[in-house]
């Protein structure tokens, strides 16, 4: 207390010190002291009102608590009162049995008295209540049925609580009231028959099924107090639990299952697109029949019943039933690809679960697939498997057509740029074309699969090609007056493999993945590069079989009286090349490409070779008449050496070269020369005949000219170039 005090002093003085720090400040005295007067008498107000609150408080406890006190011990008191009273009151409640009997007694009679109009009435009212469902009125059908079973049902119930052995009188309740069970069967029959019609009943008459909703509500209460009552009592009359609801799902179940399975109307036998139009049904069906529901249906259901997801899971699994169904059937190929397309594409697009209209209504990415996966994976094989028997038939078959225009009297069609062509490889490539077009909507890796399953088939079929061009070849051989048109369906085959290895770029390049060339690539390439060089061959072959009568008569004494050999060689040249130019590029280069790669060489060699043993007669023959010939066969030589010439970039310094020493040769020799080489384009012949004619060299002080007096025929360059072609590859024979 003293701290305190010293404590307060001291606050006061420094207040009092910091009031009074400057000397103006002291004529101010009287108003501080005033001011902290009104201060210290505003304190003690509040502390008084303070402590005197709490003392009222505690004053007002007090007094509660006493009066507390006081009704514990009135409580108390009572307590033992009623314990006493109820102890002597024991023996009375035992003797008061006959008067608890009385009660039920009574509680039975006034049962019987409130239902005793329903009794009486009980035919009457089972009449009314069948005219009821045969009218429709299934509601007051209903109601009129709940009146009757509610009287058998108390009435039942109170035998049971006064005697639940007696039997008797349970059976003659029963029996009374025995149409009433018959009533509620045929109510429900009516329930069951509006449920299966629910699609066509929500869209004429919505009210009627939801009456019958009521009706399995009420139904599913009645059920649920009849259980309660059970499990107090032991009592439940006859015919409870209804469970009218779960019937009812189960109707709707079925509803959907039938609905999914009557829409196959066709069979293969009547329709060879049955799957497709048993598929695009289904579709139809459960688009339209869904969209009833979220639009319609739910609104005629209660909330909790989860309608729609209800609908949505029950199609999905009549759906998926009906297509292990007809997965387990004997498909064919293409019915194969159309189920799987369907079951893997069509159902979870836009035209049909996945719709914008159910979106919001359901998660498509929740539904479990149609078709297990072994299942999908057993479809894909036997896919395989009958499609490589069916494409291994196609083929011959499009083989066996093809061989049949061969043998037309007319020429075969061409192209917009005038080549000559068949329809096999567009039929070919159509089938591959199509079928892989269906293997891409099932899914990427079946597509790959059946590309490579194609090009294998190609390449055996392409062997069978090349076979049948050869035979084609010797059947003409034979006769080869017929078939008429050989030479132009050999063009044909031909520009075939072109386009054969055109098509099969473009189906890789749209269908495969991967750019990795494969075994079949290259088989096929080659094939295909075999096939057309051998009908180049065999056309080589055509021309010097009509040439080889006039060839024999060059350089022999009718040659020399006049024959006109070389002129029918120019015509019949030039008539087979007028042919040839229907061959594509680069076939149309075969015979060329053989001459400077085989003959120029070996020719050449032997045209050195017998120009030494002419060099060698002719010295000795020289050694008496005194002649020189070494020129003569040294023309012989520079000859070969234009033909030896392998660069062709070389071309114009070894033709400058040969003119040089043999300035009589003319321009038509150099043409000949270049013609026969076959390699010399166009431009590079232009040239060199170009730069020769304007730095002509005079050859009149040469002594012994060669060239002079050596003709050259008069034909085009093309005909001279297409004739050395053909000379070329028979030399090659």
């Amino acid at each position: 207390m003293e701290e305190t005090s010293r404590e307060a002093v001291a606050t006061a003085v420094q207040r009092v010190a910091g009031m009074l720090q400057r000397s103006d400040q002291l004529d101010k005295v009287e108003q501080y002291r005033r001011r902290e007067a009104r201060k210290k008498a505003s304190v003690e107000a509040r502390l008084k009102a303070a402590i005197q609150s709490q003392l009222d408080g505690v004053r007002t406890g007090l007094t509660q608590l006493h009066c507390a006190l006081l009704d514990v011990k009135d409580i108390q008191s009572s307590l033992a009162d009623v314990s006493n009273d109820w102890r002597q009151s024991i023996n009375t409640i035992e003797n008061l049995k006959d008067v608890k009997d009385a009660v039920v007694q009574h509680s039975q009679l006034a049962s019987a008295v409130e239902n005793l109009k329903n009794i009486f009435s009980v035919p009457e009212i089972v009449a009314e209540t069948q005219q009821l469902i045969e009218q429709a009125e299934l509601l007051q059908a209903h109601r009129k049925l709940m009146e009757l079973e509610c009287s058998r049902d108390d009435l039942m119930y109170e035998q049971y609580r006064m005697d639940s052995k007696n039997t008797s009188d349970m059976h003659l309740i029963s029996n009374y009231f025995e149409d009433v069970q018959g009533l509620s069967d045929e109510l429900a029959k009516q329930l069951w028959m509006v449920l299966q019609r629910s699609m066509v009943t929500v869209r004429r008459d919505p009210t009627m099924l939801v009456s019958v909703v009521r009706i399995i509500e009420r139904e599913e209460k009645i059920d649920r107090r009849m259980v309660d009552r059970k499990k107090q009592s032991g009592f439940i009359p006859p015919g409870r639990p209804k469970r009218w609801k779960d019937k009812m799902f189960e109707v709707l179940e079925g509803t959907v299952s039938t609905r999914i399975e009557g829409t196959q109307a066709l069979t293969r036998d009547v329709d060879r697109m049955w799957l497709v139009r048993l598929l695009e049904i289904t579709r139809k069906y459960v688009l339209d029949d869904l969209i009833i529901v979220k639009n319609l249906m739910v609104q005629c259901f209660p909330p909790h019943y989860n309608t729609f997801n209800r609908f949505f899971s029950l199609y999905h699994n009549a759906v998926s039933t009906r297509v292990k169904e007809l997965a387990a059937e004997d498909l064919e190929a293409n019915e194969i690809v159309s189920l799987l397309t369907w079951v893997l594409n069509t159902y979870k697009s836009v035209e049909m679960m996945g719709n914008p209209e159910l979106q919001s209504e359901c998660d498509i990415n929740q539904l479990e697939s149609l078709l297990p996966q072994d299942v999908v994976d057993n479809l894909l094989s036997n896919y395989i498997k009958t499609f490589t028997s069916n494409i291994t038939g196609w083929l011959r078959k499009a083989l066996e057509t093809d061989k049949k225009d061969w043998q037309k009297e007319t020429e075969p069609e061409a192209d917009q740029d005038g080549y000559y062509q068949t329809t096999l490889p567009a039929i070919v490539f159509q089938m591959f074309e199509q079928n892989l077009q269906v293997a891409a909507q099932i899914n990427g890796d079946f597509k790959e699969q059946v590309l490579k399953l194609c090009l294998k088939q190609m390449n055996s079929f392409l062997i069978r090609y090349r076979e049948e061009a050869v035979l084609y070849k010797e059947d003409h051989l034979r006769n080869r007056q017929l078939p008429q048109c050989y030479v132009q369906y050999m063009i044909a085959i031909i520009n075939n493999c072109q386009t054969f290895k055109e098509s099969i770029n473009s189906l890789k390049r749209k269908y495969s993945q991967s750019s990795e060339p494969t075994d079949s690539n290259a088989a096929i390439e080659k094939t295909l590069n075999e096939v057309a060089k051998e009908g180049c061959q065999f056309l080589l072959d055509e021309v010097f079989l009509d040439l080889e009568h006039h060839l024999n008569e060059l350089l022999t004494r009718k040659w020399l009286t006049g024959s006109h050999a070389v002129d029918t060689i120019c015509v019949t040249v030039e008539d087979y090349f007028n042919d040839f130019n229907k061959i594509k590029k680069p076939f149309n280069q075969v015979g060329l490409e053989q001459s400077p790669v085989v003959v120029e060489r070996e020719g050449a060699e032997r045209m050195i070779k017998e120009a030494d043993q002419f060099k060698f007669l002719f010295s000795k023959l020289a050694a008496v008449s005194g002649e020189d010939t070494d020129r003569l066969c040294g023309a012989i030589a520079a000859i070969a050496e234009v033909f030896k010439l392998t660069d062709p970039t070389l071309l114009f310094l070894e033709v400058t070269t040969l003119v040089s020493k043999y300035p009589d040769i003319r321009e038509e020799h150099i043409q000949a020369l270049l013609a026969v080489r076959g390699d010399a384009s166009r431009e590079m012949r232009q040239m060199i005949i170009g730069t020769l004619s304007e730095n002509k060299v005079s050859y009149a002080g040469v002594t012994q000219p060669i060239f002079k007096d050596i003709p050259v025929p008069t034909i085009t360059m093309t005909t001279m170039t297409t004739m050395t072609s053909m000379a070329t590859a028979k030399l090659l024979k």
